[in-house]
């Protein structure tokens, strides 16, 4: 027997699950508001940080800088009002992440080598859970029926659940981060693999 197995998801059936909408990045220097938001930053040429947010822009004399704060400590600083050390980044090397519309699938290049440009950072599409290698820590999105559910984090990799349909538990990042600072373990959610994607 040759013939591989048929894809289940081909054609995208009505039953199969429309992935969430990517994450796009803008640069900070335009209008958009900062505070608690998601942002990368770096230098064009040399590499991107992630994983922080950002405060409100500040004026220093002539220049414009964000402060910018890592995840964890932004949560920490939210969650039981502390302050934080934010160092201050000017504001062209921090591009600000937005939630971007649904764009037409890609066919996939056979080499599964995708070369990018250094001038800005680039996101990835979503990638089904399925198809991930390892999980637990990543930012992952729930997608039920048409509902996008963001900011949790995977704490499992996937497992066969009590109904025998392989999951994987997730937790809101809040309680993710809380868990790191505290010890305090969080509530998770299982999820069905077929309904989570790595953001």
């Amino acid at each position: 027997m040759s013939n591989p197995l048929p894809d289940p998801f081909a054609d995208r059936p009505d039953w199969a699950p429309l992935p969430p909408r990517p994450v796009e990045t803008l640069p900070a220097t335009g209008g958009v508001e900062l505070r608690g938001r998601r942002v990368l930053v770096g230098l064009p040429g040399l590499g991107w940080r992630g994983d922080l947010r950002a405060d409100e822009r500040v004026v220093q004399g002539s220049r414009t800088y964000v402060p910018v704060i890592p995840e964890h400590e932004w949560y920490r600083a939210e969650a039981e009002q502390v302050e934080v050390f934010a160092p201050l980044v000017p504001v062209e090397r921090v591009w600000v992440e937005t939630v971007g519309e649904h764009h037409p699938a890609v066919a996939a290049s056979g080499s599964g080598l995708r070369l990018v440009s250094l001038d800005v950072p680039t996101r990835r599409p979503p990638t089904p859970v399925v198809d991930a290698d390892a999980v637990t820590g990543r930012r992952v999105v729930h997608v039920d029926e048409g509902v996008e559910r963001r900011d949790l984090r995977a704490v499992t990799e996937a497992y066969s659940g009590a109904d025998a349909d392989i999951c994987v538990r997730v937790a809101p990042e809040l309680e993710w981060y809380r868990w790191a600072w505290r010890g305090q373990a969080p509530t998770t959610l299982e999820v069905p693999v077929h309904l989570l994607w790595l953001e």
